[in-house]
C-alpha cells in the first residue's frame, strides 16, 4: 500500500522532489520505494532523466487504474475505522411489541441523529427467543420484559410503568383508575399467553392474588391487538402495561390500578461477552434515560 501511495504521488507531480516533500520522506529513500515497486511488478513504471520524469505505457496505466481503487479503499479503511470507533455498523435489535409504542421510535430517532452511519434492524420475538438469540449472538440487543436474565445478559430498565385493566367503552364501570381490581373478580380475563411472557403471566396471577381471586382466563393471545379486538367485542377484560393504550384506536377502556404494588418493567439486554462499539454507544444512552428504581 506504501508503494503505491508513493508511485501515485510521483506520477502526479512526475517530480521526484516534489513527491518526497509532499510526502514527508527523503528523495534517495523514494526512488528506493519505486524501484521496489518495479522489481516486483517486472516492469519500468517511470522514465528519469537530468531534465524530466515520464511515465512508461504501464506506469499510465497502473496510475489510470489505481486512482478510483485507492479512493475506494480510503473509503473501506476510514469506514472500518468508524466502525471500530463506534460511528458506524450494525445493531441487530429484537424488542416485545409494546416496546414499540415508545422506546424502539426513540432510540432509532437518538441513533439517527447522533451516529447516522449506524444501521439497525428490528425483529419483533417473544422473551424467551430473544434471549435464545442474544445468547446465539444473533442479536445484539433486545427488550424484554423478563424479572431473571441468564449470567451471560446484562440489563438496565428503560420503562417502569403502572399496569391498567382494559374493560369495553360500554363497561358499566366509569372511573378511570381503579384502586383494586376485586370487583372484577367475576369477570373472564383475556391475557398473553404464558409461553409469550411467563413474568407477565406470574404478575398478573399476583395482581389478582392480592386482590382475593384467582383469574378466570377465557381466551390467550400473544398480540395485543387481539387481546383488545376480544375485549371490545364482550368476552372479557384485560391487565397490560398502561402504555398499549397508545396506538390502538378500539372500542376499550384503560382503568389504571395506580394502587397495586406490581409494576411492569421493560428491560434493554445484551450480551456481557460479544458486543461491538457501536452497541456500546447505544449502551450509554439506555443507561442514561433508565427510570429510577
Amino acid at each position: 500500500m506504501r508503494h503505491l501511495r508513493y508511485f501515485m504521488a510521483v506520477a502526479d507531480l512526475l517530480n521526484f522532489h516534489r513527491a518526497a516533500e509532499r510526502l514527508d520522506i527523503t528523495q534517495p529513500g523514494l526512488s528506493r520505494q519505486i524501484q521496489q515497486l518495479e522489481y516486483h511488478l517486472g516492469t519500468q513504471l517511470l522514465l528519469r532523466n537530468r531534465r524530466e520524469v515520464r511515465l512508461t505505457p504501464a506506469g499510465a496505466y497502473l496510475q489510470e487504474q489505481l486512482i478510483p481503487q485507492l479512493n475506494r479503499l480510503e473509503n473501506i479503511f476510514g469506514q472500518a475505522r468508524r466502525i471500530g470507533q463506534g460511528q458506524a455498523g450494525e445493531i441487530r435489535i429484537g424488542f416485545l411489541g409494546s416496546a414499540m409504542q415508545e422506546v424502539i421510535p426513540r432510540l432509532l430517532l437518538e441513533l439517527d441523529s447522533r451516529y447516522p452511519d449506524i444501521r439497525t434492524s428490528l425483529e419483533e420475538l417473544s422473551n424467551q427467543a430473544q434471549v435464545r438469540a442474544l445468547l446465539q449472538e444473533r442479536l445484539d440487543l433486545g427488550f424484554v420484559r423478563l424479572s431473571d436474565l441468564p449470567p451471560d445478559l446484562e440489563g438496565c430498565p428503560v420503562i417502569r410503568e403502572t399496569f391498567s385493566l382494559v374493560v369495553p367503552e360500554d363497561h358499566p364501570f366509569r372511573g378511570k383508575s381503579l384502586g383494586s381490581i376485586r370487583e372484577f373478580a367475576g369477570e373472564s380475563f383475556i391475557l398473553f399467553t404464558p409461553e409469550y411472557s411467563p413474568d407477565y403471566y406470574r404478575t398478573v396471577l399476583s395482581i389478582c392474588e392480592d386482590a382475593g381471586f384467582h383469574p378466570q382466563v377465557s381466551h390467550k393471545s400473544v398480540h395485543a391487538h387481539t387481546i383488545f379486538k376480544l375485549v371490545a367485542a364482550g368476552l372479557g377484560v384485560a391487565i397490560v402495561p398502561t402504555s398499549l393504550q397508545h396506538g390502538f384506536q378500539l372500542k376499550v377502556r384503560f382503568l389504571e390500578l395506580s394502587g397495586i404494588r406490581q409494576r411492569a418493567v421493560l428491560t434493554a439486554v445484551w450480551n456481557r461477552a460479544h458486543h461491538s462499539n457501536a452497541l456500546q454507544h447505544c449502551i450509554e444512552h439506555l443507561r442514561g434515560s433508565s427510570p429510577e428504581p
